[in-house]
């Protein structure tokens, strides 16, 4: 009998854990199932200034520049290797917006994760930032993103 009541605790606590897991990730901005977090990106690129012909696509912005992306699988299943992207260095903090996806330095590397929170505080505007395949934050200033993706090619 003792052997019954111990797996019954034990499935238990492990529905328990589930309910509570869904009941954080339901009144927080933070994910611990690591699923894709927030908004979607903010509309970087106006639907005029995107021209599409027989033979080219063109996007109308300036300054900007081709990336591609390793598989750290962080933000899969949006990014990851054969995944190109357009990008832009934006110009002040107002540009970034929640659910932005961004390149950034952190601890000397240079990472690309999603907006999911922007805040102040007494040094200024902070952004925090996740993967949507990841259960880490960053806190970041603006001084440390370097570019904005404003577009994907799959």
């Amino acid at each position: 009998m003792s052997k019954l009541m111990n797996t019954l605790y034990g499935i238990l606590i492990f529905l328990f854990g589930i309910l509570a897991a869904q009941v954080w990730d339901n009144y927080t901005n933070y994910s611990v199932t690591g699923s894709a977090v927030g908004e979607l990106p903010s509309d970087s690129v106006e639907e005029k200034h995107i021209l599409i012909y027989d033979d080219r696509v063109v996007l109308l912005v300036s300054g900007a520049t081709l990336s591609s992306y390793d598989s750290t699988g962080s933000m899969y299943p949006v990014l990851g290797e054969g995944v190109n992207g357009v990008r832009i260095v934006p110009s002040s903090a107002e540009e970034i917006r929640v659910g932005d996806i961004i390149s950034f330095r952190y601890s000397g590397d240079v990472i690309v994760h999603r907006v999911v929170e922007r805040g102040e505080d007494s040094d200024g505007i902070y952004f925090i930032t996740k993967g949507d395949n990841s259960d880490k934050f960053e806190k970041i200033r603006f001084e440390d993103i370097e570019y904005k993706t404003i577009a994907l090619i799959y």
